[in-house]
C-alpha cells in the first residue's frame, strides 16, 4: 500500500462563505467522518468562532478571517477534532462542564488516544506524528450555561446546553434567522454515542428540546448544512431507533451509558 501523500499548510484549510454572514472553515484533506466543521460568524462590533478543527496547522496563521477583528471562541464541547486552535485565541468560551477538558486536554479525555492517527486523513499534513499530537491548554477566559447570549452587536446566538455527545455540549441558536449551529448533538451522520462521557438519556432530552425551535437551518459539527424538513427527519429517525449508532470509525458498535 503507498504511503498517502502529504499537504502542507498552505492547502490545509477550505474557506467556504455561505449567507447570512457565516462562512465555513474546513479540512478538506481529513476523511469526511472525522472532519469538524468550523463556523466563523461575522458580527457588527465582534465576530464569532464556533470550534477550531484539529490544530495540527496554526488557524489564525492560515485563516486571515478569523483575525480580521475581536472574536470569540466557542467550543461546542472538547473532542480533540473541535478544539484544536483554541490556545490562539484571547476570548475562549465553553460550558463549565467541560471546561476542566479544555484546559487540561489529555489525549484520553478529548478522544485523541482512540482516533487521532492516520486513518483520519485522505493526505497527510506535513510534520504529522500520530503519537506527539497534543492539544495546547486552553484554559477558558469565561463559562457559559444554558440561556446565556452572545452578543456580536447586530447579531445575538442563545447558548443552548446540549448534553448526550458529551456533558458540556452546546448549540447556539440565532432566534431572528432560525440558524442553529449544533455542534454535535445533531448532524446528518451517525451518531456518536459511545464515546466514554455519552449518555443516552440526556441525548434523548437534548433531542426533545431542539425539536421544539423554529429552526429554519442547521450547521452542524461534521457533514452539509440542511434545512427545517431534514432537521425534523434527523430527530424522528433517531426517536424510532431507525438511524443505528456508530463510532469514529464508522464502524457498527452497542450503545452504552457512556459512564466507562
Amino acid at each position: 500500500m503507498s504511503e498517502p501523500r502529504m499537504v502542507g499548510a498552505e492547502r490545509w484549510y477550505r474557506i467556504q462563505p455561505l449567507a447570512d454572514g457565516l462562512t465555513l472553515i474546513d479540512e478538506p484533506h481529513i476523511k469526511p467522518f472525522y472532519r469538524c466543521n468550523i463556523w466563523h460568524v461575522r458580527g457588527r462590533d465582534r465576530d464569532l468562532l464556533f470550534d477550531t478543527g484539529l490544530g495540527h496547522f496554526s488557524l489564525r496563521r492560515h485563516v486571515a478571517l478569523v483575525s480580521e477583528k475581536s472574536i470569540i471562541c466557542v467550543a461546542s464541547h472538547t473532542h480533540f477534532d473541535h478544539i484544536g486552535c483554541h490556545h490562539e485565541f484571547a476570548d475562549r468560551r465553553l460550558h463549565a462542564a467541560e471546561a476542566d477538558i479544555l484546559a487540561r486536554p489529555e489525549r484520553a479525555r478529548t478522544l485523541a488516544d482512540r482516533y487521532a492517527d492516520e486513518r483520519m486523513f485522505d493526505c497527510l499534513p506535513e510534520g504529522w506524528n500520530s503519537g506527539a499530537y497534543a492539544i495546547p491548554p486552553a484554559p477558558a477566559t469565561a463559562l457559559l450555561k444554558d440561556g446565556d447570549m452572545l452578543d456580536l452587536g447586530d447579531r445575538a446566538f442563545a447558548v443552548i446546553h446540549t448534553p448526550g455527545h458529551s456533558p458540556g455540549g452546546i448549540a447556539l441558536w440565532e432566534e431572528k434567522t432560525g440558524i442553529l449551529l449544533s455542534g454535535d448533538i445533531v448532524y446528518d451522520g451517525p451518531l456518536i454515542l459511545d464515546t466514554y462521557h455519552a449518555d443516552l438519556a440526556d441525548y434523548d432530552a437534548s433531542m426533545e428540546r431542539l425539536d421544539r425551535l423554529p429552526v429554519e437551518i442547521v450547521h452542524g459539527g461534521h457533514f452539509p448544512s440542511f434545512g427545517r424538513q431534514r432537521f425534523r427527519s434527523l430527530i424522528r429517525e433517531y426517536q424510532e431507533g431507525r438511524r443505528k449508532p456508530g463510532c469514529h470509525l464508522a464502524q457498527p458498535g452497542a450503545v452504552r451509558s457512556g459512564r466507562g
